[in-house]
């Protein structure tokens, strides 16, 4: 038997997802993990970091055409070749966002200014769809109870808070 053929053979690429066997599944998920593994290698490593909107999109997206590559409702080829785009049209958006700052604010958002000099700014916090027990949650997890003792807190693209301690 020739190696292509008993390739199709072993992970089913032949074959309808409801007539692909449990066993041909093992080795389609071992290749879609490991080409997942090279693309994002090749990918940016901040997309596995503090994940921006356009990185929880690409995140939610691959995992999708993964688990339709593994379960055969999608070619194992086809499923790599879809992820390659992704993670290179990521590529691209993150080149176009590091050098363009309009694009940047408009895929990656702002920054919002939550509290300065210990004074809330409450019109932010309405804009964030944060409650005043939200902010204080964040706070308490930053080691701060109340925000007068705040200098600087910001929320980031990411969703996190960052905080600027008061100097007493």
């Amino acid at each position: 038997m020739d190696p292509v053929r008993m390739f199709s053979e072993v992970v089913g690429s032949s074959l309808k997802a409801e007539d692909i066997h449990f066993w041909q599944i093992i080795p389609r998920a071992f290749l879609v993990y490991l080409g997942l593994i090279a693309v994002l290698r090749v990918g940016k490593k901040r997309a596995l970091g503090r994940a921006t909107p356009l990185d929880v999109v690409v995140v939610i997206t691959v995992g999708s055409l993964a688990s339709r590559g593994i379960t055969g409702n999608a070619s194992l080829l086809n499923t790599l070749i879809a992820v390659v785009t992704l993670i290179g049209m990521h590529w691209v958006i993150s080149l176009t966002t590091r050098d363009h700052s309009t694009i940047s604010d408009w895929i990656k958002g702002r920054p919002t200014r939550i509290v300065h000099d210990g004074e809330v700014n409450q019109a932010a916090l309405l804009d964030a769809h944060m409650s005043d027990d939200d902010l204080l949650e964040d706070l308490r997890r930053k080691g701060i109870a109340d925000p007068k003792d705040v200098k600087e807190a910001v929320l980031e693209r990411s969703g996190e808070l960052s905080v600027i301690k008061a100097k007493k």
